[in-house]
């Protein structure tokens, strides 16, 4: 195989060859996306330079590692506290290739330290730069960051049921029953627009903060309303927006944030009115979700970060997030 040709891109040159990368991923994540991260620098870059390393076989994209980099030290781009996963993209087939010489480009560079948040248990990160790391004089840690539950999703609603425990079978079947009798009109609207969607966050910031006190800190971070704003919004733009509102007489009592890609749901963000506790309706807005999911021919629905309950309840599988810091 011809050697790679490393070089540090603008992100306007490169975005659109990114994107189709992202179709070829084995598992696309979408805050990996270039929509995403785009949104996300313009709010938290904080004049930390930016640094897009592509790998190019001829003039052919194989691979992009988005990174921000400060003095001697490189991360990815993102932050673990609002991008779930982190991670370069390379194209399935050319990891070997891929990691060396992205690795004594930055070494080149002058980079001492690259501490590589979110990575899931499935990225092609994980093994190509632990492997790549001694021939560049970095040494390797790994270290458990996150659980990050999942649940894969049959083809019926039933079968989905009958995947669960017993006991979580029984649990789910009563609370819809009691969801079901709660009278006037309950119902679960899917908002995929980017006008409803952005009408609709003013509620789901209510809702979030009134069922949690660290979704409400989580929000007093500054900036954070208005990157949510303007990410929602191109999310929507860029067809990966799935906003389920739980309604009873029209009013949202129960929100959940989802993207959309590759056939799977990321579960990034929900809030709930606890006046509404007695119909579990935080619970049983997932749980609507899921169903929703399934009928809509989706594969999977990723709870992401995080080891709530409910995530167990609905069949979640735990799958791990991990932290690589390679130092010289």
């Amino acid at each position: 195989m011809t050697p790679l040709t490393v070089r540090d891109e603008p992100f306007d040159r490169v975005c659109t060859e990114w994107q189709g990368l992202v179709s070829e991923a084995h598992m696309p994540v979408p805050f990996v996306t270039p929509a995403w991260q785009r949104v996300w620098l313009s709010h938290f870059q904080d004049g930390r330079r930016l640094q897009i390393l592509t790998a190019r076989d001829g003039e052919r994209l194989i691979g992009v590692a988005p990174l921000l980099v400060d003095g001697e030290s490189a991360e990815l781009v993102g932050h673990y506290s609002i991008c779930d996963y982190m991670d370069v993209l390379v194209t399935p087939g050319f990891e070997q290739a891929f990691f060396p010489p992205v690795l004594e480009q930055l070494a080149s560079d002058g980079v001492k330290s690259l501490d590589l948040r979110g990575l899931h248990e499935a990225s092609p990160a994980l093994t190509g730069f632990a492997q790549a790391a001694p021939a560049f004089g970095f040494a390797v840690e790994r270290e458990d960051e996150a659980l990050s539950p999942r649940v894969e999703l049959p083809q019926t609603w039933e079968d989905f049921l009958g995947s669960l425990s017993k006991k979580d079978r029984h649990e789910l079947r009563r609370k819809l029953r009691r969801l079901d009798g709660a009278g006037g009109a309950v119902e679960l609207r899917v908002v995929t627009e980017g006008d409803d969607a952005s009408r609709q966050l003013d509620r789901l910031f209510h809702l979030m903060r009134i069922s949690s006190h660290h979704k409400e800190e989580f929000l007093q971070r500054p900036g954070m309303e208005a990157f949510f704003r303007e990410m929602v919004t191109v999310m929507a733009a860029e067809n990966m927006l799935r906003f389920y509102l739980l309604t009873f007489d029209e009013e949202a009592v129960a929100a959940v944030l989802n993207f959309d890609l590759g056939g799977q749901l990321y579960m990034y963000n929900s809030g709930y009115d606890p006046q509404y506790s007695h119909y579990a309706v935080g619970l049983m807005s997932k749980a609507l979700l899921l169903r929703d999911a399934i009928e809509a021919g989706r594969t999977c629905v990723d709870f992401l970060r995080g080891d709530e309950g409910y995530k167990y309840d609905l069949g979640g599988k735990d799958q791990q997030v991990f932290r690589l810091k390679l130092t010289r």
